[in-house]
């Protein structure tokens, strides 16, 4: 495996890979969990929302980084982050892996290249945020497995 900054050319890519990794939670989670309404209201047009959230995630100017893994040229997954050096704060915005390389050790080297970037540009701590639903139970088993503590918080949705 190889990790590697963004270039341009990986944009399709990985609009695919985070359209194809978050789907299920959306689609099979999220929608029957709260219904047709607030679906639509919160998330109705999650595939466009990754459009165009991706291609601002790395912008080195703004302190906003891409790294991507790949595995036999074939792209195994991604991390993006961003930092806020008056704070000295790190925060993960995406982390997604193909597939066929999920559970093994891609999205650990991710976020070790990451975290390790993050010290090197003087962030003291990182902040990483998932659901607290089943579909993101192995992230939160991931997160806990690399020293991330959970903030228990609870997020209420209700039709008027």
């Amino acid at each position: 495996m190889h990790i590697r900054s963004y270039v341009d050319a990986d944009l399709d890519r990985l609009i695919d890979l985070t359209i194809d990794t978050f789907g299920p939670f959306y689609e099979e989670s999220f929608r029957p969990l709260v219904g047709e309404l607030i679906f639509t209201r919160q998330h109705g047009d999650w595939r466009g929302d990754y459009r165009r959230q991706v291609p601002g995630l790395h912008d080195p100017a703004a302190h906003k980084y891409v790294a991507v893994a790949e595995h036999d040229d074939v792209l195994a997954g991604y991390v993006a982050w961003h930092l806020d050096l008056a704070r000295r704060q790190a925060t993960v915005e995406l982390l997604a892996v193909a597939r066929e390389h999920r559970r093994t050790t891609v999205a650990t080297a991710l976020c070790e290249h990451a975290f390790a970037a993050m010290r090197a540009e003087g962030a003291q701590y990182v902040e990483i945020g998932t659901g607290g639903d089943a579909f993101h139970a192995p992230a939160r088993a991931f997160y806990e497995s690399l020293g991330c503590v959970q903030l228990p918080v609870a997020v209420y949705f209700r039709e008027l």
